[in-house]
């Protein structure tokens, strides 16, 4: 099987390293020259809207994906004329706006935060002065790892805010006071049976995902579940879909979706029985989806700008290196480790570690 993928990043990297096995061959369309997951099959370079490729794209794979949702729905949607493609343009549309996202959460009954649309100043004047502060205003689509995004804390931040993010469509969001994040990741295959790996707690550094802990038996599990399969029948989705919340009060509130494979996730790859890379094409493709049970305890540390000693990380037992061969730059996930083991206090230790050669 012949799969297309918008974006040749780590995670259309990961993705073909994934589906290799599995027999499947790979098409990246990326306007990056140095899309590092190029290595892992054909590279289209060119624009996501440039209609040459594209259908040069649809002509020679039998289904397309993408790997962020960055990508312009209409991009999809223009796909979908021509070839399967997974998730769909409607799906990514509604799933990379803000302003669709939590519009739906509430239709659907899923707890968010307060919210209003703003398309100018004077928009933000009246959805602060609705909401009130702190609160943080976002960029409807394109933001990510703490990009497009302000926090209103006092009236000062809120002068000239909307100019600040680029007079561009914005969502004004009440603080929410949490006592923790976590994410679940879920695929939902062609013919709309979903499978969930456990519970992620998330650790932030800088808006950037530092450290994610696969959970055991979290008792909000079951919460997570019903509001993830209640999105994922309202879109019809096909492939896998990350959902982020916020822990408050004992309960769940939606902070956004992610219609791909999700950073969070990434601990899958050693740490469960089949991995969200190989489930999302499993669901893509129309195949039996793999078991999501875990392998032991798991967790995964980002590194961001750069990498340590690779020597120094492999000495850290039962750790497990992904390097993206990408060019280290600053604020940049470069790469990142799974870590195993057999119980929770071993884990921390091994995470432990791999802190300390960040920090020295």
């Amino acid at each position: 099987m012949k799969v297309g993928v918008i974006g040749g990043g780590q995670l259309g990297r990961m993705l073909a390293l994934a589906g290799t096995p599995l027999g499947m061959q790979f098409t990246f369309l990326d306007p990056a020259a140095d899309a590092c997951a190029a290595a892992l099959g054909e590279h289209l370079h060119a624009d996501y809207s440039s209609p040459e490729h594209l259908q040069q794209l649809a002509q020679s794979v039998d289904l397309v994906t993408f790997e962020f949702e960055s990508v312009p729905a209409e991009t999809v949607a223009y796909l979908e004329q021509f070839v399967p493609v997974y998730p769909s343009a409607q799906a990514l549309r509604i799933a990379r706006d803000r302003w669709f996202e939590k519009s739906m959460f509430k239709d659907l009954g899923i707890p968010t935060t307060e919210f209003a649309d703003v398309l100018s100043q004077a928009d933000l004047d009246a959805a602060v002065a609705q909401i009130g502060l702190p609160a943080v205003l976002k960029t409807r689509t394109l933001g990510y790892d703490g990009k497009g995004q302000k926090v209103l804390r006092e009236p000062a931040d809120v002068v000239d805010a909307f100019a600040y993010l680029g007079n561009v469509p914005c969502i004004l969001e009440g603080f929410v006071a949490f006592s923790g994040e976590v994410s679940l990741v879920a695929v939902r295959g062609r013919d709309g049976e979903v499978c969930c790996y456990p519970l992620v707690h998330n650790v932030h550094h800088e808006g950037i995902l530092h450290l994610s802990l696969a959970s055991d038996q979290h008792p909000l599990q079951a919460l997570a579940q019903d509001y993830a399969q209640r999105v994922l029948n309202e879109l019809e989705y096909v492939g896998v879909l990350a959902f982020e919340f916020f822990e408050v009060d004992g309960g769940l509130k939606a902070n956004e979706i992610a219609p791909r494979v999700h950073n969070s996730g990434h601990w899958t790859i050693e740490g469960a029985q089949c991995s969200q890379f190989e489930n999302h094409l499993r669901a893509v493709a129309g195949l039996p989806l793999g078991s999501v049970e875990k392998v032991g305890h798991s967790g995964m540390l980002n590194f961001i700008g750069s990498i340590p000693a690779t020597a120094d990380v492999l000495a850290v037992a039962d750790c497990h290196l992904h390097d993206y061969s990408k060019a280290f730059k600053p604020g940049r996930k470069v790469g990142h480790v799974t870590v195993r083991s057999e119980s929770e206090a071993q884990l921390k230790q091994q995470i432990a570690a791999l802190e300390a050669l960040l920090s020295s």
